[in-house]
């Protein structure tokens, strides 16, 4: 799968309801060799920044699952998980340098960039807290107004990138690349 057929299918998702998470890691489950209804079943609270608490954006979930799903070891071994922690925090700290943030709140424009934890330690209330768990209506203004879609498919060719690089053993950090918000 190219980047760009990637980019085009967790869009996709998204756009037919699945959540950001969903919508990334569900991209590259049965690539991974992995059941995707049961992936898709796992990842779906990690959306709306996990449950719609618009904490980590959801898409950014989506890639850290893809990487346990690609390295990750049911076994506990240390050697293995610090290698996804490493991998995980390349992968986010890309998608932080495209987009300025891995907080969903503050991907949404519901806080300004950098104030999410003042805004929660002052007590900040509004659709982006935890009172609220019930999801938007998918509606075509819904999709006009919310960069989501898009940070889907920046993720999803986040992780291509991460994949293609990590088949043939280049260095993660330089292979993620950057991706930008189509206008």
């Amino acid at each position: 799968m190219t980047e760009d057929e990637a980019r085009t299918k967790a869009e996709n998702l998204f756009h037919s309801g699945y959540t950001c998470a969903q919508s990334v890691v569900g991209v590259f489950a049965e690539e991974l060799g992995c059941d995707k209804d049961i992936v898709l079943k796992l990842a779906q609270p990690f959306g709306g920044g996990m449950c719609r608490m618009r904490e980590v954006c959801g898409t950014v979930s989506g890639m850290l699952m893809t990487i346990g799903l690609a390295m990750g070891k049911s076994d506990g071994d240390k050697k293995v998980k610090d290698e996804v922690y490493k991998a995980g925090q390349e992968l986010a700290a890309q998608f932080r340098s495209d987009h300025g943030s891995i907080v969903c709140r503050e991907l949404l424009g519901l806080v300004p960039m950098g104030t999410s934890e003042k805004a929660l330690a002052a007590g900040a209330s509004s659709d982006h807290t935890a009172d609220t768990p019930v999801s938007s209506e998918r509606t075509p203004d819904y999709y006009k107004k919310r960069p989501c879609e898009q940070l889907c498919g920046d993720a999803a060719v986040i992780v291509r990138k991460w994949l293609d690089a990590r088949a043939t053993g280049a260095d993660n950090a330089n292979a993620a690349g950057s991706t930008t918000l189509k206008a």
